[in-house]
C-alpha cells in the first residue's frame, strides 16, 4: 500500500524524468516523444518503488529483470536510470550521439542492468519468456525473482508477440509480468485505424494470462496490480496500463504526430516551462 509520502516521492521522480526526457531528446535533436512521456509514471513506480535492484550491484544476481521490448521509449529508461543512480543525470544530453552508451535503442553491453538490446519491434516479450522459463528450469518456484516486459500496444501487430503469449501461458509462467503502454497510438496513426487490437483483454485471457487493465498514471493502481500480478500462481500476467501519450505537456498529449519526432527548441523549451510549474499548478523557478 502506497502512503501519500511516498505518491508525492513518485509524482517529483516521474516529473524529474519527463524533463530529463526533453532535455535529452533537445540534445539529439532525434528521437521519440510520446511514449517516453506517457510512461514516466510507470518507470517511477518501477524504480523507485517496484522493482528489485541495486544501482550499485547492476550485476546482483538476485535483481528483478526488466526488457523494454518497445526499445524505441528509452529515452524513459535512460532518465529512470539515471535518477536512481546508475550513471550521471548529465549523461542524458549525449542520447544518440557517436560513440554514447545512450544510443536510440538500448544496448545490453553498453549499460548496467539492460537485460537485453532491443531494436525490431515483438521480439521482447519473447525473450522475456525465454528468461522466466529459465529461470524457473534452474531454480523451480522457490524464486522471488520477477521478469518484467514493456511492450508497446502498436507493437503487438507483430506476429512474434502471439507466438510468445501463447508459451508462456501453456508454460504457466506466474514470474513473468508484461506491462502494455496502451496509449491507443503508433506512427502512422491510431491503433485502431492501424490495426484494430479490441478486445486486447479478451485475448491475453484466451491464451491463459491473468489480465488486470489499470490507469496507467495512478501509482496506487500500478502498485496494486503488480501486487495482484505477483500473487497469481498459476499464470503469467498482463497489465494493459491505458496512458496519455506525451503526459504532462498538453501541446504532445494524445497526438499520434508525436509518436516518433522530438520538439524543436522552441517547443522544448514550452515543454519544460509546463514541467517545471507542474502544468500550472506551481510557480517554476524562471517565474
Amino acid at each position: 500500500m502506497l502512503y501519500d509520502e511516498k505518491i508525492k516521492l513518485l509524482e517529483q521522480k516521474a516529473n524529474d524524468i519527463r524533463m530529463s526526457v526533453i532535455d535529452a531528446l533537445l540534445a539529439a535533436g532525434s528521437g521519440h516523444t510520446a511514449g517516453p512521456l506517457g510512461m514516466a509514471d510507470i518507470f517511477s513506480a518501477l524504480y523507485f518503488h517496484l522493482l528489485k535492484h541495486d544501482p550499485k550491484r547492476p550485476d546482483w544476481t538476485d535483481r528483478d529483470r526488466l526488457v523494454l521490448s518497445n526499445g524505441h521509449i528509452c529515452p524513459v529508461l535512460y532518465a529512470a536510470m539515471a535518477h536512481a543512480g546508475y550513471f550521471p543525470v548529465e549523461e542524458l544530453k549525449t542520447l544518440r550521439h557517436f560513440s554514447s552508451r545512450l544510443q536510440g535503442h538500448p544496448h545490453r553491453e553498453w549499460l548496467p542492468m539492460v537485460e537485453t538490446s532491443s531494436g525490431p519491434l515483438g521480439s521482447g516479450l519473447s525473450q522475456a519468456v525465454g528468461m522466466a522459463l529459465a529461470e524457473r528450469i534452474d531454480h523451480g518456484r522457490s524464486s522471488d525473482k520477477f521478469f518484467y516486459c514493456l511492450l508497446g500496444d502498436g507493437e503487438l501487430d507483430e506476429g512474434q508477440n502471439w507466438e510468445a503469449i501463447m508459451l508462456g501461458g501453456r508454460e504457466k509462467l506466474h514470474n513473468l509480468i508484461a506491462i502494455i503502454d496502451r496509449n491507443n497510438i503508433q506512427i502512422d496513426g491510431f491503433t485502431e485505424d492501424v490495426m484494430p487490437l479490441e478486445s486486447l483483454a479478451d485475448k491475453w485471457r484466451s491464451f491463459n494470462w491473468h489480465v488486470q487493465e489499470i490507469d496507467g498514471h495512478s501509482f496506487e493502481a500500478i502498485d496494486e496490480a503488480v501486487s495482484q500480478a505477483k500473487a497469481v500462481f498459476s499464470q503469467p500476467s498482463v497489465i494493459i496500463a491505458h496512458t496519455i501519450p506525451g503526459k504532462g505537456v498538453h501541446e504532445f498529449e494524445r497526438k499520434y504526430e508525436w509518436h516518433g519526432k522530438p520538439p524543436t527548441k522552441e517547443e522544448g523549451e514550452l515543454a519544460l516551462k509546463e514541467l517545471r510549474s507542474l502544468g500550472g499548478k506551481i510557480k517554476g523557478e524562471h517565474e
